[in-house]
């Protein structure tokens, strides 16, 4: 096995050194130390993880990316600037939920979001015995963005994915995984609707 001995060096410095013997050819380190000095004899994990994006973001600013959401950013301006049309029905429900989660919720909105989700399902897994046990969900999404003024339809597109769902012998459990499913497609329907606002913003918001 392979012997390791720590040597500190001076206090203060957070480090440790190893010293390993080759008796068994492996590459394994059993001691990690510091790559700074630290004053206090060790750093964080959440002071790392700070110091490792704020020199992604400073990296990305550099070559010209802005952040989303951050001032200057495509989808700075659309937080509270859409008015979502109100759900009807189960997955409506969910859809908006999340529009509205990554979007705000708004009133006074210059805009109005109009929308049409359309789901249908499909057996994937039959047995033997003609008895499906795997169903695939499919959705589309179409959208559109309307001027609350003028009326005019500044920009539109359509969505589509799907989530999948294993069949139980339960009714029960049948209706929650089903339903399940269902969620989860309506939170993807609608990541990708914001997804699409957010690159077109510039051509219709003003």
């Amino acid at each position: 096995m392979r012997n390791s001995t720590r040597h500190p060096e001076s206090p203060g410095t957070g480090r440790v050194k190893a010293t390993l013997s080759e008796s068994d050819g492996s590459d394994t380190i059993n001691d990690i130390s510091c790559l700074a000095p630290c004053p206090h004899g060790d750093i964080s994990a959440s002071a790392t993880r700070r110091a490792l994006f704020g020199g992604a973001l400073a990296l990305l600013a550099a070559c010209g990316f802005t952040p989303v959401y951050a001032p200057g950013g495509a989808g700075e301006g659309l937080r509270g600037s859409l008015l979502v049309d109100d759900p009807v029905n189960r997955n409506e429900f969910s859809f908006v939920a999340r529009l509205e989660q990554r979007l705000g919720q708004a009133r006074a909105a210059p805009f109005r979001l109009a929308y049409t989700v359309e789901t249908r399902q499909e057996g994937v897994g039959i047995t033997p015995a003609q008895e499906t046990t795997r169903y695939n969900v499919f959705g589309t999404a179409d959208y559109q963005v309307i001027d609350r003024v003028t009326k005019a339809v500044l920009a539109e597109g359509q969505v589509e994915n799907f989530t999948g769902y294993s069949a139980t012998s339960l009714i029960v459990g049948t209706q929650s995984v089903t339903r399940d499913a269902h969620e989860r497609l309506m939170v993807i329907l609608a990541d990708q609707v914001v997804a699409r606002l957010i690159a077109t913003a510039t051509d219709w918001h003003r």
